[in-house]
């Protein structure tokens, strides 16, 4: 009977393949994810949307871990820029990873309540609510969905802005900061870019893996 069984599941895993071997994995994640504290330790994990320190103001559907979760491929090129800046004793601040759908919902349901503004001086002061999806702030569709998107700084350096703040101010290039924050700006957007990612001109924060794992597929399970 025992012989029997394992017979069985061999049968199975030579059918499904890897399907069968991602749903037997421990952390629940897709084959094809993975933590990234594994590979970066070295990184301060500043998981904001698991917090209420975020431009909504409370924890957000789908994070029920302050876990960066991302494609292989995304998290062994962000490998290379950690591994670069360690050469120089810096190391990583991640605010955001891979993003449920669930969340992008959130934040869409969020941002059509006009009347809930308790995070506005903080992060939004200069930008009208209502404007927020005209002007590029907030989607119905975002590219950490596909798990190979991050947001991130280099921890203790200055860039002149907080993380998630909309204006101009967060724009990478905007030209009124202070001359040190330009030049940190530019090293973070030189980091990322000699290791296959590109960056988002209104958000200095934010950077997308060049050749995606998963260019046209949007994901929704639980960050956990």
């Amino acid at each position: 009977m025992k012989t029997a069984k394992i017979t069985l599941i061999a049968c199975f895993a030579v059918l499904f393949g890897n399907s069968l071997v991602g749903a037997a994995r421990k952390d629940n994640l897709p084959a094809s994810f993975v933590d990234v504290s594994t590979l970066i330790p070295s990184a301060v994990y500043d998981m904001r949307y698991y917090t209420s320190n975020n431009f909504v103001g409370s924890p957000i559907d789908g994070y029920n871990a302050p876990k960066c979760i991302l494609t292989k491929k995304a998290a062994e090129a962000l490998l290379g820029v950690a591994t670069d800046l360690g050469d120089f004793g810096l190391k990583l601040r991640i605010f955001d990873c891979y993003r449920p759908q669930m969340a992008v919902d959130h934040f869409e349901r969020w941002a059509l309540d006009l009347a809930d503004t308790k995070r506005k001086a903080e992060q939004y002061p200069n930008v009208g609510k209502k404007d927020l999806f005209k002007d590029g702030y907030i989607a119905s569709r975002s590219g950490h969905t596909r798990g190979s998107a991050v947001d991130l700084t280099i921890d203790g350096l200055d860039m002149g802005g907080k993380f998630d703040y909309f204006g101009e101010v967060s724009h990478t290039l905007y030209p009124k900061v202070k001359k040190n924050v330009k030049v940190n700006r530019l090293l973070l957007k030189v980091l990322m870019e000699k290791h296959g990612f590109r960056g988002y001109s209104k958000e200095w924060w934010h950077f997308t893996l060049i050749d995606e794992q998963y260019p046209k597929k949007y994901f929704n399970f639980v960050v956990e």
